[in-house]
C-alpha cells in the first residue's frame, strides 16, 4: 500500500496538468492559424454566365464571397440557416444572387460552409448574420460599379489595357487588387474581365492583394474547382500584356 500511493499521486498529478494545459494549447494553436485577411470576391454576371450558360438579369457587379485567406469548412457542424438573415435577403437577393438557381439559397449556403464558418473565427463574424452583414456592407463600402463607371471603364467593345484597369482600381482605392480573366484559346483574342478581389485586413481596412493567393476554388460549376491556369478558357489572373474585354449588357437588363 505504501509504494502505491505514491504511485496514484503521481497518475494524478499528470491528469491535473493535462487537463489544465491541453486547453491552452488548444488556444494556441486556434490564434496562430486565425485568418489575417478578408477578399471580397466580385463577379461580373455576363463573364460568368457565357461559361455557365445561365441567362442574367443582371448589369452590375455581383458579390461572389467574402474569403479568408486561410481555411475551408471550417465547422462542418454548422448548418446554414437562411432565418437568421431574414432581414438581409432583399439585399442578398440583390447583391449576392445565385446566377445559376436564382430562387435557391444553396449558393449561401455553400459559401457559408467553406468560407463564413472560417471566417466566423473572429469575434467580429462570428455568426451567420454577422458574416453576411459584413459582406453586403463592404460591398456597399467599395462601390465597384460606381467606381469603375467614374474611371470611364465600361462595358463596352472597346478593349482596355490591364494596366489602365489595375492602375485605375488602385489609384482609387489605394490598395493594389486582384483582377481575374477568361484567358483566350487563340493568341489574337482578348482576355475577358470576370472577377475582382479587393482586400481587407482583420480591421477591415483596405490592403493589397497578393496576387499569388489563387488556391482557392471559385463558386459553382466550371468557377467551383480549384483554379486551373492551363486550361485556355480558366479564369485565372489577367495577363499584363493581353487587352482586356469588359463585355457589355444586354440591351433592356436593369442597371443599378
Amino acid at each position: 500500500m505504501r509504494l502505491l500511493f505514491p504511485l496514484l499521486l503521481c497518475v494524478a498529478a499528470a491528469l491535473s496538468s493535462a487537463v489544465i494545459t491541453s486547453p491552452l494549447l488548444e488556444v494556441s494553436v486556434h490564434f496562430s492559424n486565425l485568418w489575417t485577411k478578408l477578399i471580397l470576391t466580385q463577379q461580373w454576371p455576363n463573364t460568368f454566365c457565357s461559361m455557365e450558360h445561365c441567362h442574367p438579369n443582371l448589369s452590375y457587379w455581383t458579390v461572389h464571397g467574402l474569403w479568408p485567406n486561410k481555411g475551408n469548412d471550417c465547422n462542418s457542424s454548422w448548418h446554414f440557416n437562411s432565418s437568421e438573415i431574414e432581414d438581409l435577403l432583399p439585399d442578398m437577393k440583390k447583391c449576392w444572387p445565385d446566377l445559376l438557381h436564382p430562387s435557391s439559397s444553396q449558393f449561401w449556403k455553400y459559401e457559408w460552409s467553406k468560407h463564413g464558418t472560417c471566417a466566423a473565427e473572429a469575434a467580429s463574424l462570428n455568426s451567420q448574420h454577422k458574416y453576411f452583414s459584413k459582406a453586403l456592407e463592404l460591398y456597399h463600402k467599395v462601390d465597384l460599379n460606381s467606381m469603375l463607371t467614374k474611371l470611364n471603364i465600361i462595358p463596352s467593345d472597346k478593349y482596355y489595357t490591364f494596366s489602365e484597369i489595375e492602375e485605375g482600381i488602385e489609384r482609387f482605392y489605394g490598395a493594389k487588387p486582384k483582377i481575374q480573366c477568361v484567358h483566350p484559346s487563340k493568341n489574337s483574342e482578348p482576355q475577358i474581365l470576370g472577377q475582382i478581389e479587393i482586400c481587407f485586413d482583420a480591421d477591415f481596412t483596405l490592403q493589397d492583394c497578393e496576387k499569388h493567393f489563387s488556391t482557392d476554388s471559385f463558386s459553382r460549376g466550371q468557377w467551383d474547382h480549384p483554379l486551373d491556369v492551363n486550361k485556355p478558357s480558366g479564369l485565372s489572373v489577367c495577363a499584363h500584356d493581353i487587352p482586356v474585354y469588359y463585355p457589355p449588357v444586354i440591351p433592356g437588363y436593369p442597371h443599378v
